[in-house]
């Protein structure tokens, strides 16, 4: 049993470590996904989990909490293509309660906190929890000015253009409201309007969306309003962030306040004074879930008097006054009749369930997920067997397990070798303790179909070639062009001879481009023709070669072809080669496999010569050995004002000094800016040596 399976309580304080860190990672890719990118993996019973493991951890271990832990965290940073809104008043997330018990413990800890005994004289509110996209929306003088996501519930993208396309929200407030106020609430789809425009999609040929909530989420997310025009968004008002003039003194009285304003309100929200009325109404909300016209996840509870939510307060990230009583995941049976491999952006190979069709509230779901090979052995899953399926958070749902085999169900034997025209073999990294992973991966890399895209899209990033007007949507573009198609690195670097090889053909008479347009996309390509040797490495996307990783090896072997000759006899099986380059720091023996792995295909050397015989490559910068921070451990924190936070890490890198993100026994500097709040707590608590901006450009000269 490792230590990402065993129960909190029999952890080791060195398990419980490691195992913080990886939720860490594991939410944080998960808050992303839901909230930059609308496209949750994980269903939300199991997002909900992780949470809860994460905590528990924390309160066995207080001391082993992280400084950015995610139950300090709200959502994720702003998505990429919008301005940013910050928030007067930070838009905070909700904690859970999972069963009737986690309900009479959030209110008798109301009581408890207010010093009197549970005597029903506390009133709340109950409301549907609508699964939608938060949103604010600020009004000053009675006109709508902005309105902003929740973001990472300090600053939210500005949406403000495609809020006003929604008719369901005022543009103007009526005469006597507040000079400022900030209506908070969920835009929504409703179901019978997502339905309406997946058959559009489907009639035009077009794919098909996978629920309501994502496809609200991407439709306010369009930078061009006039799609969020098209598709009818619907808004339930529930809260409000700055308000000038408070118009009311209970919660219950503010939602009839919206209402007035011309706020579309949730029907179902009720003011409520007992754990059984409020558990009632939960479980009279449930049986009609599937019937009501939206999606919701749970029932919302809060303290009615607002003076009581103010006494209250707040923890770091939530009110003490509320909670979310989450629904348990919906469930049914149905017939698998197939098992499908996907190949997803790492390589890695998911099996899908192909299911006979079946409703599970309200939705019809064809397909559900396997996660991997292990996961079918334990089930004990064939082709052909009855299977009961969950449903939760509306994303792909998961087999539970089989209600029944026939005796002629079939055996699923798992791939060996990708499903991409390539046949490339199917491999399973190790451990660090040298235990086989779960997870199967293509080994194909650059050269997979399935992978390519997604490679190219990495090469172009702001870490590794960084080029100007190429980004995810232009690769998109190129990718599948038939003109000018960018299916290789090299091919960026060509694209300018062949276009103008193309006669009328050419990018600058094309639909989005123009003469300056595609002349810049030129200039800033042949810019990336000379390139640091690290950005070079991470730009290849070879697994476990992040930016840290790139700069090291690049230190180490100087110039690019001291590079490619040490990675060409790893590939070769030269355990010297090998043995140097595992006694780099920061460099372990899944990296120098890695990059044996990826050498070690044909395809990627070829790949590697294409590029590289477009590029100058500068050799890497030799780090101080002499200055006064050569081989210090150094942190930066707060807002630095001098230099970026980028320039700060570089600086301290090219003097030879080693750059961490959180502060340690190891650490022996800090530098603090404005704003410096944990680490430099920590610091001081560990005797860390501090010092502002100055006294770094002093110490370093």
């Amino acid at each position: 049993m490792t230590h990402e399976t065993k129960p909190v309580d029999a952890l080791s304080e060195a398990e419980a470590k490691a195992e913080l860190v990886r939720l860490a990672q594991e939410i944080a890719r998960h808050d992303e996904a839901y909230h930059q990118k609308d496209a949750p993996v994980i269903a939300d019973a199991d997002y909900d989990a992780l949470k809860r493991r994460n905590l528990d951890i924390e309160e066995r271990f207080p001391h082993l909490k992280l400084a950015d832990s995610p139950s300090e965290k709200v959502g994720a940073a702003v998505a990429e293509g919008f301005g940013k809104i910050v928030h007067r008043v930070p838009m905070l997330s909700l904690d859970n309660a999972f069963s009737d018990d986690d309900v009479r413990d959030f209110v008798n800890s109301v009581y408890r906190f207010l010093g009197q005994l549970p005597d029903n004289s506390i009133a709340f509110t109950a409301e549907p929890k609508i699964d939608g996209l938060s949103m604010s929306i600020r009004y000053e003088e009675g006109e709508l000015v902005t309105a902003a996501t929740r973001g990472d519930g300090t600053t939210g993208e500005n949406v403000t253009a495609n809020v006003k396309t929604i008719s369901e929200i005022p543009n103007r407030l009526p005469a006597g409201a507040p000079s400022v106020v900030e209506i908070r609430g969920e835009v929504y789809m409703a179901k019978e309007d997502f339905l309406a425009l997946n058959a559009r999609m489907a009639a035009e040929g077009k794919p098909t969306y996978v629920n309501p909530r994502n496809t609200a989420a991407g439709s306010l997310r369009q930078l061009d309003a006039a799609v969020t025009a098209s598709r009818k968004l619907r808004f339930f008002a529930y809260s409000w962030g700055e308000i000038s003039e408070m118009p009311a003194d209970t919660q219950h009285g503010m939602i009839e306040v919206f209402r007035d304003w011309g706020f579309p309100v949730n029907a179902l929200t009720k003011r409520l004074d007992s754990i059984e009325e409020l558990i009632a109404h939960y479980n009279e909300i449930g049986l009609a879930r599937a019937d009501l016209p939206y999606d919701i996840d749970g029932v919302v509870y809060k303290v009615d008097r607002l003076d009581l939510q103010g006494r209250l307060g707040f923890r770091s990230r939530s009110p003490r006054w509320a909670i979310a009583h989450k629904f348990p995941a919906e469930k049914a049976a149905t017939r698998l009749t197939a098992i499908d491999i996907q190949v997803g952006r790492t390589g890695a190979l998911t099996p899908v369930a192909r299911l006979e069709p079946i409703t599970v509230g309200g939705v019809v779901v064809t397909n559900a997920t396997l996660h991997n090979a292990e996961e079918i052995a334990r089930l004990g899953v064939k082709i052909g067997d009855t299977v009961q399926i969950q449903r939760a958070g509306d994303v792909i749902p998961q087999v539970l397990g089989v209600v029944l085999s026939p005796d002629d169900a079939v055996e699923f034997e798992f791939p060996t070798v990708c499903p991409c025209e390539l046949k490339t073999q199917v491999i399973r990294e190790e451990t660090a303790g040298g235990v086989e992973g779960v997870v199967r991966r293509c080994s194909g890399e650059f050269a997979c179909p399935f992978q390519r895209k997604e490679h190219l899209k990495h090469f172009v990033s702001r870490k590794a070639f960084d080029i100007d007007g190429l980004g995810d949507k232009q690769i998109e573009f190129f990718y599948d062009d038939t003109l000018l198609p960018i299916r290789q690195p090299a091919d960026i670097f060509t694209l300018a001879a062949r276009d103008a090889a193309n006669g009328l053909q050419r990018l600058k008479n094309r639909d989005g481009y123009g003469e300056t347009s595609a002349q810049k996309l030129f200039d800033a390509i042949e810019v990336r023709r000379t390139i640091a040797l690290d950005r070079l490495i991470f730009g290849l996307g070879i697994r476990h070669v992040g930016e840290q990783t790139a700069k090291t090896l690049a230190r180490a072997y100087g110039d690019w072809a001291s590079v490619h000759e040490a990675a060409l006899a790893i590939a070769a099986g030269d355990t010297a080669a090998a043995e140097e380059m595992d006694a780099l720091d920061d460099i372990g023996p899944a990296v120098v496999e890695a990059v044996g792995r990826f050498f070690g295909e044909t395809h990627n050397v070829d790949m590697v010569d294409r590029l590289v015989s477009e590029l100058t490559i500068q050799d890497a910068e030799k780090p101080a050995q002499d200055s006064p921070v050569a081989g210090l451990t150094v942190v930066f924190t707060g807002s630095l004002e001098k230099m970026t936070r980028d320039e700060a890490k570089a600086m301290a890198e090219r003097l030879g000094a080693k750059v961490a993100g959180s502060v340690s026994k190891k650490t022996d500097i800090l530098v603090a800016g404005p704003g410096a709040g944990s680490k430099l707590a920590k610091a001081q608590e560990l005797g860390v040596r501090t010092m502002d901006e100055d006294g770094w450009f002093e110490l370093v000269g």
